[in-house]
């Protein structure tokens, strides 16, 4: 158990993409728990001044913006302050190699977060990792990496959160399938003529999590749901065949494990993404928090349905990536990034992501058994065939 006394050493963590949705909420779980966590390194891309405000209330020994132009902002701002300030993306990736680092909270968007991961499992930190495209990108190096390095890699995607949690105590039992759940975000039931009209505002407005722009786009499409199948068929040593997904609008399951006994366990609660946020963090132990509860006799049903697969061609796309292997699932990730950037400056439609990211599948060069510079490769080659459509 957690020692509260304050002579008790505590968790001192790093949280890479500090001002993002799930960074800016890992504080508010350290904030929970000042007896447990403490903050060592904070990074951000882009949003100095959020990371100076959260330098300036949570004092880690350092701060790093990713944008270089930006430094000067932040170390005028951060002068007066015990902090040593950073810039560059190559500072963030050597900042994980930190002896004080106790744990990485790996909360950075896209491929940008591959390379500190794969630094931090070097120099064998213990990871909480809410980056899907890690997994995705280059699962097979990362989890060989992992297990060479003896490092523990602690999902904090709500969905991998629930299938890790309905397995403690159940490890040594054979999994017969995982059921992941998707809420079928905000055009769930709406055809494809329907979603050729499709605007960024109205995509970005999901009926039950409050998230950042990519990942909302992401789960508008299904792309999301997609991502976490390859995720999950690394994190938990599955095949294709063994991942299922439905259709949850309630967003109060999130995701079962059905044993090959025919047991289902599922882990169940409100939509709030501090929760496996914090159990990444502080396993094995389940701490106390101010959390809302769930309370069911707000949920007169909880429903499931199957996927649509004809109109949101994304998470087909997705299966495929997993079943062709190699840097197959590299090119859909790339040419998916680059997609949701362009939607959201209304240079690309909605439906047009999934057509243009399935003819990056068939274009880019395919690589069965690619090294980690094959898959730096793969990102640039796809997200150019991305941007030779728009």
């Amino acid at each position: 158990m957690y020692n509260t006394n304050e002579d008790i050493q505590k968790k001192r963590i790093a949280i890479l993409g500090s001002t993002g949705s799930i960074g800016t909420q890992a504080l508010e779980v350290i904030s929970e728990h000042p007896d447990v966590f403490e903050v060592e390194v904070l990074t951000a891309g882009n949003n100095v001044d959020l990371l100076i405000a959260q330098s300036l209330e949570y004092k880690p020994n350092v701060a790093i913006i990713e944008n270089e132009d930006l430094y000067s902002k932040l170390e005028q701002a951060l002068s007066k302050e015990d902090i040593q300030v950073y810039a560059g993306q190559k500072a963030i990736e050597q900042i994980v190699e930190m002896s004080s680092i106790d744990m990485i909270l790996m909360a950075i968007v896209g491929f940008a977060a591959l390379a500190p991961t794969l630094n931090a499992i070097e120099y064998s930190k213990q990871i909480a990792i809410a980056n899907k495209e890690t997994f995705v990108v280059a699962g097979e190096i990362v989890t060989k990496k992992a297990r060479e390095k003896g490092v523990n890699l602690y999902p904090v995607d709500s969905e991998h959160s629930a299938i890790f949690q309905c397995l403690v105590g159940d490890f040594d039992n054979k999994i017969e399938k995982i059921i992941l759940t998707a809420s079928g975000g905000p055009f769930r039931g709406k055809d494809i003529d329907f979603l050729r009209n499709v605007k960024p505002e109205d995509a970005l407005k999901h009926p039950n999590w409050e998230m950042g722009a990519k990942i909302t786009i992401d789960s508008a499409s299904m792309m999301n749901k997609g991502l976490e199948v390859i995720e999950a068929k690394w994190l938990f040593n599955l095949r294709p065949d063994q991942i299922e997904v439905v259709v949850h609008p309630q967003s109060i399951v999130h995701s079962m494990v059905q044993f090959e006994d025919g047991s289902i366990k599922a882990q169940m609660g409100l939509p709030d993404m501090k929760l496996p946020i914090q159990y990444a963090m502080a396993y094995p132990e389940r701490l106390k928090n101010s959390f809302p509860r769930l309370d069911f006799k707000d949920y007169n049903s909880l429903t499931f349905e199957q996927v649509d697969v004809q109109n949101f061609r994304n998470l087909a796309l997705a299966f495929h990536a997993l079943e062709k292997g190699g840097n197959m699932p590299a090119i859909l990730n790339a040419a998916n990034e680059v997609a949701v950037a362009a939607f959201l400056k209304n240079k690309v439609g909605f439906v047009q992501m999934s057509e243009h990211i399935e003819q990056c599948m068939n274009k880019v060069s395919f690589i069965h058994k690619p090294s980690y510079e094959d898959l730096v490769q793969t990102d640039l080659e796809a997200r150019k065939c991305f941007n030779s459509f728009i």
